[in-house]
Formats: C-alpha cells, sequence, structure tokens
C-alpha cells in the first residue's frame, strides 16, 4: 500500500500551493489523487467566474474548505476604509456562493506614518463590528489569521493568537474566530495554551499547514516550506489542535517559488504523500 492510499479525507488543498494549475486543472486532479476539498482565492475564482467555479467545484465532488481573503481593515482614511468594508461584504457573499462557510482575513498593517499597533487592532475590530451581522446572515464565519510578526508593519498588525482571540471574543463564535496557520504560530510558546482557548470557545475555524524552512527566501511572502522540509513539528501540531476540539479539514497553504517553477500535479501528489507522512 502507498502512502497515498492512506485517508485523506480531512486533507484541503489550498489554490495557491499549486497556482500554476488552472481551476478546471486542480480539481481534477484533486479528484484523481482522492484529495476532497480545496481552499480557494478570490482573484483567480473572480477571473474564472465566481458562479462558474462554484458550479465546477461542485460538480466535482469537492468541499471549499475557505475563501482567501478579507481584511486590509486598518486604513484612517474614511474613504480607503469605506472601500475595504464594501469589498469584504463582497467577499462574504461570494464565500457564501462558493459554499464555504469560512473566510480568510488577513487584516491590514500599519497605516502610513503610524507606529501605533494597538489602535491598528482596535480598526480591525471596529471593521469587524460593521460587518460580522452580515457575514452571520450568509453562514460565513470570519477567521482571523495571525501573520508572524515579520508582517506586522505591512501586512497584518495582528501577530499572535492571544490577540487574535481578543479581537474575536467580542463576537459570537459562529461569526468570528481564528486562523491556526502553523508557518505563521509555531515559534510562540504562548499558541498552545491559545489553541486550547479557542477550542473551547469553538473558535478555531480553519487549520492550516507550512513549514519553516531557513535561511528564508529573498522574497520571505514566498518563502513556506514543503511539508516536512522544515523545523515545524507539523504532526504535534495537527495532534494539538484536534485536542481541542477541532475535527475539520486540514488545508496546505504554500507560497513557494520553487514549487511554482514545478508541474503542478507532481507539486500536488507529493503535497498529498507529505501529508500522510508528516502530519498524520
Amino acid at each position: 500500500m502507498t502512502a497515498l492510499a492512506k485517508p485523506l479525507s480531512r486533507l484541503s488543498i489550498n489554490q495557491m500551493t499549486v497556482k500554476q494549475l488552472t481551476l478546471p486543472e486542480l480539481t481534477e486532479a484533486c479528484m484523481r489523487l482522492g484529495v476532497p476539498a480545496v481552499g480557494l482565492w478570490r482573484e483567480p475564482v473572480q477571473a474564472y467566474g465566481v458562479e462558474a467555479a462554484a458550479k465546477l467545484v461542485r460538480d466535482a465532488g469537492l468541499a471549499v474548505t475557505s475563501l482567501c481573503r478579507g481584511g486590509f481593515f486598518t486604513a484612517t482614511d474614511p474613504g480607503e476604509r469605506a472601500r475595504a468594508l464594501d469589498d469584504n461584504r463582497a467577499a462574504i457573499d461570494e464565500a457564501a456562493a462558493l459554499g464555504t462557510d469560512t473566510l480568510v482575513l488577513v487584516s491590514g498593517g500599519l497605516p502610513p506614518g503610524s507606529r501605533d499597533l494597538p489602535a491598528a487592532r482596535e480598526r480591525i475590530a471596529d471593521a469587524l463590528a460593521d460587518l460580522a451581522g452580515h457575514a452571520g446572515e450568509r453562514g460565513v464565519r470570519l477567521a482571523i489569521e495571525p501573520l508572524h510578526p515579520m508582517y506586522a508593519a505591512d501586512r497584518c498588525a495582528v501577530s499572535t493568537l492571544d490577540q487574535a482571540l481578543g479581537i474575536a471574543e467580542r463576537f459570537p463564535a459562529e461569526q468570528v474566530g481564528v486562523v491556526v496557520d502553523t508557518y505563521h504560530v509555531w515559534w510562540d510558546e504562548r499558541a498552545p495554551e491559545a489553541v486550547a482557548r479557542a477550542g473551547a470557545c469553538g473558535r478555531i475555524h480553519a487549520l492550516q499547514l507550512a513549514d519553516w524552512v531557513t535561511p528564508l527566501p529573498a522574497g520571505v511572502l514566498n518563502g513556506r516550506g514543503q511539508l516536512g522540509d522544515g523545523a515545524i513539528d507539523l504532526r504535534a501540531w495537527r495532534q494539538r489542535v484536534d485536542a481541542a476540539g477541532y475535527t475539520g479539514p486540514v488545508e496546505v497553504e504554500l507560497f513557494n517559488e520553487s514549487l511554482w517553477a514545478r508541474d503542478g500535479v507532481e507539486v500536488l501528489e507529493e503535497t498529498a504523500d507529505r501529508y500522510v507522512r508528516q502530519v498524520l
């Protein structure tokens, strides 16, 4: 029995892991390999057509585990803030159309000229207060993803699971929760306790996996390592999140130039194999 013959029932492949594949190519490869689910990104879905993408995935028998991404809430300019809120309402509607209950949020970094991280986090909370009701009506959960602190200035003022929970807990759990992404939180000694806290109140809305490889590539945004290539004990993290009560999909999200330069189906096959060997 090959590794790929072992159960893949919880595995989801994020579209960015194999972004060189078109959406039809991705769905066909997942069907052939027995991968039951995909995580989608707004830009390629919009290019394909939201309704057409929903039909394609549905007809393939695949689930959509998440839509990336909403967020970028920290602008101080009123017009820019209004546009961000409108875009996030559209993202919520797109998630509902695709049949996923999870919209992943990259919340936004410091606005130009600011050094006030706590104020940025309060603007994130204020934006969620405007959006949570709409998300609840559409059956979509807003999932705050803390990003590694190296992104705090320009991409995400929320750097830890504790910070993400501090915002999420202001809202009903069925409306706002968190993403546990190993690439971003593996270093934090308080993260295990935060995982347990999030699980106890039903706020783990997504589990995403990527490894941390060194030296970091020059473009760190695209430096997420293939499962098993780096420093993270991925199996321990999966077990930790499971122990907190999470039973949902395990989504592999890799941004990696070297993987994108390879044949996409080959990368998908390798990722499924690594999932079995490194995560189960």
